[in-house]
């Protein structure tokens, strides 16, 4: 890095998951100028990409999810592997396992093998949300006040920088403090990192909670992506095979970022 420029950083994976792409408040730039600096030979969505659950409800396709679009498709026809691990709120996806759409494939859950040799279970987690499994109503309710959480965080966080404070999450807040909120993170952890250990892995990777963190306190290597309406973070594996979890947010800004050569569509006839 020079002159306060970033080079593309080349990695062997990335792990990307709950983007929520419907939903209103998101962090699609912020993912999309992650990806122009990010190239990888294998991307893994895991789950929750798309929300199924608000597209039903209300549709909200701007521009710059067919921006987002564009940078994947580019990036499978410049040969990355993209493999799409549905979640329950692109759940419709599941409809899909087992298929192939040119170097893009759909699976429920598979095991990726770092440089080092180790295993892990790549799954987006909502298998083993009690909540999500028997309770759907409940889930929804769930995402209502989550997305209730959400609307008051932009006036709380328009009053925080007018007095010229950083980004601050509520949801995340209440994750910390509350104590079911800390409850339930640590029963999902547990619920994963058995699954890892009954499936003879290394480690899991998995997103749905939101919460990105990276811990051994199980004895197996917990991986959790995070999210993209709030904390822009995600994981990567280094050449060298080494799990990173990576806050966009706390990255510095380039001052000439990369271009990307986005595919336009051919002209109608006549035109």
């Amino acid at each position: 890095m020079s002159d306060g420029t970033r080079e593309v950083r080349r990695v062997r994976a990335l792990f990307i998951s709950d983007v929520h792409l419907g939903m209103r408040p998101t962090r699609i730039h912020q993912l999309i100028d992650f990806l122009r600096w990010h190239e990888a030979e294998t991307i893994y969505l895991v789950g929750d990409i798309i929300d199924g659950w608000r597209l039903a409800k209300a549709w909200h396709w701007p521009a710059e999810y067919h921006q987002l679009v564009e940078v994947f498709l580019d990036k499978a026809l410049a040969g990355t592997r993209i493999v799409v691990l549905p979640g329950n709120h692109d759940e419709f996806l599941r409809e899909y396992l087992g298929t192939y759409f040119g170097e893009v494939e759909v699976v429920d859950r598979t095991i990726h093998t770092t440089a080092q040799g180790k295993t892990y279970v790549v799954i987006h987690g909502d298998q083993f949300d009690v909540v999500v499994a028997h309770a759907k109503w409940l889930a929804h309710v769930g995402d209502w006040a989550y997305r209730a959480a959400l609307r008051l965080n932009i006036a709380v966080n328009w009053v925080r920088r007018r007095m010229g404070l950083t980004y601050w999450s509520l949801s995340a807040w209440a994750k910390h403090k509350v104590k079911n909120a800390v409850s339930v993170i640590g029963r999902f952890e547990e619920a994963l990192t058995l699954e890892a250990r009954d499936s003879g892995a290394d480690g899991v990777i998995c997103g749905h909670i939101h919460y990105a963190d990276m811990h051994e306190r199980l004895g197996i290597h917990y991986v959790n992506t995070g999210d993209w309406v709030e904390s822009c973070t995600a994981v990567c594996e280094t050449d060298e095979g080494v799990l990173e979890l990576i806050r966009w947010t706390e990255a510095p800004l380039p001052r000439k970022p990369r271009r990307l050569r986005l595919r336009r569509a051919p002209a109608a006839p006549g035109q």
